[in-house]
Order: C-alpha cells, then structure tokens, then sequence
C-alpha cells in the first residue's frame, strides 16, 4: 500500500483532524454555494414578468411621456412607468413618439399613425 505516512500513531492523529477540518471547510463551502444557487433560481423563477409595454419618462416635476417602447426594450431609460395596451394605442394615436428600436407601433398595428404628422394631428381632434 502507501506507505509516504508517518509512522507514529500522534502525527497519523493530526493528520486525520487536520483532513477532518479541511472536510468540514469543504462541505460547509458546498452547502452556501448549494443554498446560493437554490435561491437564486427560485428568485428567476418568481420573478415578475415585464410590462407589456412602458412609457419613458422626462426629467423633471411633472415628468412628461418622451416615447412609448414595449416592456422589454433594453433602449428604454430608467425612467419609465408601465401602460396596458389600450393606453399606449391611445397615446401614440394621440401623437407621442414611438421607439425606433423596439417599434411598439408596428406591434400594436398603428404605424400608419404615428410616422404620418397629418394623421397624428387629426386624431389628437
């Protein structure tokens, strides 16, 4: 067998509590990151989802609407609240930009109204 141990019964001792040790290191290190990953997948999957669609926010008191983007638009700023669908058709119907990126216009089938200023105005009548 191997025979690279001490020979004496106190250093084979130490060394068994000192593997001991290490074990217990070990298994209390497994456990956290075990713990860690448990809670983090729980959080993903009771994360809520995202707005369908999302105003952005100007700065100021009153924080006016700037545009309209869907609920997962990574160009939206960090100002912005959530709007159900039948607000952001009434609100891009009514003139207030959409984004260039995420195009909530095309999906909500009014792209007619919002690149066209004429129509824009006649609908804010």
């Amino acid at each position: 067998m191997f025979d690279d141990l001490p020979p004496d019964l106190d250093r084979l001792h130490t060394l068994r509590v000192w593997h001991t040790m290490w074990l217990q290191r070990i298994d209390a290190k497994i456990a956290a990151l075990a713990s860690r990953q448990t809670e983090e997948e729980r959080g993903r999957r009771n994360r809520p989802a995202p707005p369908e669609w999302i105003i952005e926010l100007g700065i100021g008191e009153r924080r006016p609407p700037l545009q309209i983007h869907t609920g997962d638009c990574h160009m939206a700023g960090k100002r912005h609240r959530p709007v159900d669908r039948d607000e952001a058709r009434r609100l891009l119907a009514t003139g207030l930009k959409a984004c260039g990126h995420c195009r909530p216009d095309s999906l909500l089938g009014i792209t007619e109204l919002s690149s066209n200023p004429a129509l824009t105005a006649a609908a804010a009548r």
